[in-house]
């Protein structure tokens, strides 16, 4: 029984062994917390470009938008939304 216990904190510096939160460093964390928000920043960027060019498209040529499949009524909706909605 001693010799198990004896062995656990062994066991959590071995490779493939689970690893709690807690044990993560914390620049690691903040590396993970940048790369995280680095990837929303893109994807609202990309969202508020594809709906600014829609737009742009529906007011040159609307005749396009039949073109990529999507209605007048759906433009409408896809340019009304928010940056941050899908």
């Amino acid at each position: 029984m001693n010799d198990i216990l004896a062995s656990a904190p062994h066991q959590a510096a071995r490779p493939g062994t689970p690893v709690g939160l807690a044990d993560v460093p914390v620049r690691h964390l903040a590396t993970l917390r940048s790369i995280i928000a680095t990837l929303r920043e893109r994807t609202w960027r990309e969202r508020i470009r594809f709906r600014w060019e829609l737009e742009q498209m529906s007011k040159d040529n609307p005749h396009l938008i039949d073109d990529i499949g999507m209605t007048r009524r759906q433009v409408e909706a896809e340019i009304a939304k928010p940056f941050w909605q899908r």
